[in-house]
């Protein structure tokens, strides 16, 4: 647990549990999964090795107006396996020599958003609030937190403020009066839903021929697959496979910022119901895949999968999993699927666009975040090929 003292405008806390319902009540955030204690006490609890901690900025009346969730995680460089392996490597191998980087051990990074999910879910403002002033405030309250712990100011290596749209960007801007840096890397593939769906056989038809015809063949090649909802009662049973599935998804991603534990889920089953969507397939009687996400407001947001990858060809899993998505949004009358990072032209080809999300870092010495800085000049999201898949 890290101490850390209130300042006049900011609160700290080191757990969901210690911030009191007078808290919550006047923040008025829980509506929004991201920001509900329920949500957040579920990822807390099933990651220990994750430091976890939260502000909340006060307005002069010490009214809450502002919320942000911290976690400070080990990030290994050696992890990233994409195109920017050359250029990370040079610039290791530089910061070693100039021993500004450390040696073998990880990057100590402080985040202020979700490890785990794509989108602007670190910071909630309240209405009516310079978002401007908020920005800076959170910024400087960071940074007191870190500076309150002697063995937390020598441990963390850098700041990460991550996700936020380009509509947010004029707000967020003002991080680099405070040294961070904007980046961006792969996009949010958001996909928004015509009003005049009723069913899945409304979304087929709106396509142009050939994505209906990649659609129906996938429908056609995964016809043998048996989709199961994992319930509480049945999850404890499946986890140790979907665990397994997950990690054989996670392992082929470009860029982890940390591995999700399973657990999770029975919480937030728990919690939240038929509106954590869990899903299980089945060939044979053998497990081939899991769908995650959660329902959030008018928005479908899809979380972890995990896949066979040995028949995922064959039977077509995981575009048959994109097309589950979109018929439990239609079924569910809701207005968009956040369907997060990674295989952006599949998810393109059924329907979604990219959404820039922007990052913005920076590390704690200051020669290192000038290097920093032309690195990060270099890094671009891994270009595809954008579909159209509807008519209109």
């Amino acid at each position: 647990m890290i101490f850390c003292s209130n300042t006049n405008n900011a609160l700290f806390y080191s757990s969901v549990d210690d911030i009191n319902d007078k808290v919550w009540q006047s923040l008025a955030c829980e509506n929004n999964i991201y920001f509900n204690r329920n949500f957040l006490k579920s990822v807390e609890k099933n990651h220990p090795k994750i430091t976890f901690s939260y502000i909340v900025l006060i307005d002069k009346n010490q009214n809450p107006i502002a919320f942000s969730s911290i976690q400070i995680v080990d990030f290994h460089i050696d992890a990233i396996k994409n195109d920017l392996e050359i250029l990370l490597r040079k610039v290791k191998n530089i910061g070693r020599k100039l021993h500004i980087l450390p040696n073998k051990k990880p990057l100590k990074i402080l985040i202020s958003g979700n490890t785990f999910i794509s989108g602007e879910h670190g910071i909630f403002i309240k209405k009516n609030q310079n978002k401007k002033v908020i920005i800076k405030e959170l910024a400087k309250a960071i940074l007191h937190f870190v500076n309150s712990d002697k063995k937390l100011k020598k441990e963390i290596d850098a700041f990460l403020l991550k996700d936020f749209i380009n509509e947010s960007l004029f707000i967020t801007d003002e991080l680099k009066d405070y040294n961070y840096h904007p980046f961006l890397v792969e996009p949010n593939m958001k996909f928004d839903l015509f009003e005049n769906w009723q069913t899945f056989d409304d979304y087929l038809a709106s396509m142009k021929t050939k994505f209906r015809v990649k659609a129906k063949k996938a429908l056609q090649l995964s016809a043998e697959i048996k989709i199961e909802n994992v319930t509480t009662i049945n999850i404890q049973d499946q986890l140790p496979k979907m665990t397994a599935l997950y990690k054989k998804v996670s392992s082929n991603a470009d860029f982890n910022l940390g591995d999700f534990n399973l657990e999770t889920y029975l919480d937030l089953k728990e919690k939240f119901g038929e509106n954590y969507i869990l899903k299980t397939y089945w060939l044979q009687n053998k497990i081939v895949g899991f769908i995650s996400g959660i329902i959030n407001q008018n928005s479908l947001d899809a979380h972890f999968v995990g896949i066979d990858y040995q028949l995922n060809r064959e039977y077509a899993i995981y575009q048959r999993m994109l097309y589950d998505y979109v018929e439990i949004a239609i079924n569910k009358n809701l207005s968009t699927i956040n369907f997060g990072r990674t295989a952006s032209e599949i998810k393109s080809s059924v329907g979604a666009k990219a959404q820039d999300l922007t990052m913005y870092v920076r590390h704690k010495k200051s020669i290192t975040n000038r290097i920093l800085k032309l690195f990060l000049q270099r890094i671009q999201p891994t270009p595809f090929q954008e579909k159209s898949p509807f008519k209109n």
